[in-house]
């Protein structure tokens, strides 16, 4: 797959992780989608922390809100747009320039190669070698379900909410309902 360089980008749904390349005296970020490969002239964190801005809430943001529902403080997985279920996770500390950033919804399995590698298989078939212990890999992506799973459980609680404030509290029982269809069918008018 060719890289196309380029200026400008948001990571997006189709965005399946973004690795730091030495390009001369720089940190790029090559970032590799379902079907596209690009070159970024951003390092990754700069990347992750424009695409959290693009979708409307700034990365520190993002981190307190990961903190404050899952407890982590370390290696913080990133809600970049709920949505879209785009959520990434780190491979190191974001502050190392060797992070590498994983999008959880892409990864279809993994498995370990040797005492620092790991083999990702993301949905779309494609195999990607990482140098990461296959245990950061596991913790990353259980703690990144758990911050999707109490994200969504909070979602579906004000839904649940706001449904009964708007409607008020409406207790039915099932002889209330007969009784008023057996009113309305004995009055032919």
């Amino acid at each position: 797959m060719k890289q196309i360089e380029i200026e400008d980008y948001e990571i997006n749904s189709r965005t399946m992780f973004v690795e730091p390349v030495v390009y001369g005296s720089k940190i790029y970020s090559r970032v590799v989608e379902v079907e596209d490969e690009f070159l970024l002239p951003f390092k990754p964190l700069d990347l992750i922390k424009k695409s959290c801005n693009y979708y409307g809430v700034d990365y520190e943001s993002r981190k307190r809100g990961t903190r404050q529902l899952i407890g982590y403080f370390r290696k913080l997985s990133i809600i970049i747009e709920p949505t879209y279920h785009i959520y990434f996770f780190p491979t190191v500390s974001p502050l190392k320039p060797e992070c590498i950033w994983i999008a959880f919804e892409h990864v279809e399995c993994y498995r370990r190669v040797a005492a620092q590698k790991t083999m990702i298989t993301f949905r779309n078939k494609q195999s990607h070698l990482f140098p990461v212990p296959v245990s950061t890999i596991e913790v990353q992506m259980l703690r990144t379900s758990l911050l999707k799973t109490k994200l969504m459980q909070r979602i579906e609680s004000n839904g649940r909410k706001f449904f009964n404030k708007a409607n008020g509290p409406q207790l039915i029982n099932a002889s209330e309902s007969s009784l008023e269809y057996d009113a309305y069918s004995k009055d032919p008018k």
